[in-house]
């Protein structure tokens, strides 16, 4: 990590009164909104519960992080729910479908991804969330607990949860409006969807416990991201408690 980074990025991309960014947007140029995997074998999710569920004070009261989980599979109706806990859309538009967590502009350039060690009915494997049609979409199948806790600063929960979310964020989306501004947003996009993910898994008897630190290659190797136009940022685990 090169030495003053942070410091220069927290100044250098500051809005100042009088000196900010001007121009048009060109919407011709605007990248899209979703990503998908064309080729991929798609799962289709269980529809989740949009009603009802745990009192939301309840749940903020009961939120702790969890590093050790039971070796006991997740249902898939409970990861459907954490799917659209995270990313889910609430309102479909001519022009967009809003979602669950806030990002800025509406652009949501936050990609959702899944390391799944164990979930019933689903093989384990890396898979990408399809937010339009809640589906999941197969990257690779097989055994990936080493690799993601390797990628995970070698923390070993990322080895015993059920599930591993892995949030990456295709700039470009950002960039097209914010400029270097950008930057600033998807993190801040991709704490919304976390936090979501954390209250829905306390609503849902789960735990969760959030991961900023990470081997960013090799996490985006996995992935089969290339690291500049779209880069894992931030992570959970998820599992049952032990």
């Amino acid at each position: 990590m090169k030495p003053g980074a942070g410091d220069a990025f927290q100044s250098e991309t500051k809005y100042e009164r009088g000196s900010l960014p001007r121009g048009y947007l060109d919407w011709a140029a605007k990248p899209a909104t979703y990503k998908a995997y064309p080729d991929a074998v798609r799962i289709q999710l269980s529809a989740p519960q949009t009603d009802g569920g745990a009192p939301l004070m309840a749940v903020l009261q009961q939120r702790r992080s969890c590093r050790r989980f039971q070796p006991v599979p997740l249902p898939e109706t409970e990861l459907s729910q954490l799917l659209w806990a995270a990313q889910g859309i609430t309102l479909s538009t001519r022009d967009v479908g809003f979602r669950t967590a806030p990002s800025a502009g509406a652009l949501y350039p936050v990609e959702t991804y899944l390391a799944l060690n164990a979930v019933e009915h689903i093989p384990p494997g890396i898979y990408h969330y399809a937010v339009e049609t809640h589906e999941l979409e197969q990257i690779r199948l097989g055994d990936v607990r080493r690799d993601v806790a390797r990628a995970a600063l070698d923390q070993g929960m990322a080895a015993q949860a059920a599930v591993v979310f892995v949030w990456t964020a295709v700039f470009p989306r950002s960039k097209w409006k914010y400029k270097q501004r950008a930057y600033r947003y998807v993190y801040l996009d991709a704490g919304h969807i976390a936090q979501n993910v954390a209250l829905a898994a306390v609503a849902l008897n789960l735990g969760s416990c959030q991961i900023a630190a990470l081997y960013d290659d090799e996490l985006n190797d996995l992935l089969g991201v290339d690291g500049e136009e779209e880069s894992a940022i931030y992570m959970t685990v998820v599992g049952r408690p032990l």
